[in-house]
């Protein structure tokens, strides 16, 4: 009996391009980018532009010369996700066929009232076609999700009463990014999502299409988030600093302390192609924390 050779390692960065590259999202690339060369792995990027009323013109531009700056290297093109419509589409069919799917009339507004971010159901019996302006939810069922995060352990989910059915197409006609990064990730062949703790409660809805999709499920590994002096998520939308490509060596070695990496404290002093060599050679993400309260202001 011939045995199944284990899945090619590929990894992905996908930023949205809503802003210029910050800490945060420097983050996230290292990080994704290391444990891909660590498994001798493809290392692709997708821009997540699937919400097109967030989108910043150039961001995508300003995004990719920032990471050639830094020395990142990744295979083939880049995908777009407001270019794969179609892909979502034939997802959403086929939810709908196995009656997964309702319209739901509800405002944001009216489930404000509501006082819990749960979606309390008032829509669930709804059918499709629907003649009024609408969103499509996805039913949660009466299950648990658990899944094992690469840092951040064991993890669980019960989707009826800590998630409650979820938007998989707004209002608006535009495809949740639910619906489509487990879309993409299927697609494109991704064996592990390496991305930033703030979408680790994103985490089991994504495994909950996928099993309904019968898509196969990657590995997991969420970094911690780089937070502001007030323990605030640095985040592109609230003005965080660029990062600067003229101080790269010193801000990819900020990055790699930051990850537990304890880079020399000269390694700052190295060219670029010197520093990443280091990291690929000493990646360890047995020692990246689980929390980091902050990252260093100089």
């Amino acid at each position: 009996m011939s045995r199944h050779s284990p899945q090619p390692y590929k990894g992905r960065f996908a930023p949205s391009p809503t802003g210029a590259v910050h800490f945060g999202t420097l983050l996230a690339a290292v990080g994704s980018y290391l444990q891909a060369k660590k498994n001798h792995g493809e290392w692709i990027i997708r821009m997540e532009d699937v919400d097109l009323t967030r989108k910043v013109s150039g961001a995508d531009s300003d995004i990719l010369h920032t990471l050639e700056a830094f020395g990142f290297e990744w295979q083939g093109e880049v995908l777009y996700q407001s270019t794969q419509d179609p892909h979502y589409e034939e997802a959403l069919q086929q939810l709908i066929k196995q009656s997964l799917v309702f319209p739901c009339l509800c405002t944001r507004k009216q489930l404000a009232q509501n006082g819990s971010n749960i979606y309390p159901g008032n829509c669930r019996t709804r059918r499709l076609p629907e003649k009024n302006e609408h969103a499509l939810r996805v039913i949660a069922d009466d299950i648990n999700i658990s899944f094992h995060d690469a840092i951040m352990g064991a993890q669980s989910q019960h989707m009826a009463q800590q998630c409650g059915d979820f938007i998989i197409k707004r209002r608006d006609g535009l495809f949740a990014y639910q619906l489509a990064v487990v879309v993409d990730d299927a697609m494109q062949g991704i064996s592990e999502v390496v991305r930033g703790a703030d979408l680790l409660d994103s985490t089991p809805r994504q495994i909950y299409l996928q099993q309904q999709l019968a898509y196969n499920t990657p590995t997991y590994c969420h970094l911690p988030l780089a937070v502001d002096a007030d323990g605030n998520k640095i985040s592109k939308s609230e003005g965080a600093a660029k990062v600067d490509i003229k101080n790269k060596e010193k801000q990819l070695c900020k990055v790699l302390d930051f990850l537990g990496q304890q880079p020399p404290a000269d390694l700052s002093a190295c060219s670029i192609n010197d520093i990443w060599q280091w990291a690929i050679d000493n990646w360890n993400l047995r020692t990246v924390p689980q929390k980091k309260h902050r990252p260093a202001t100089k």
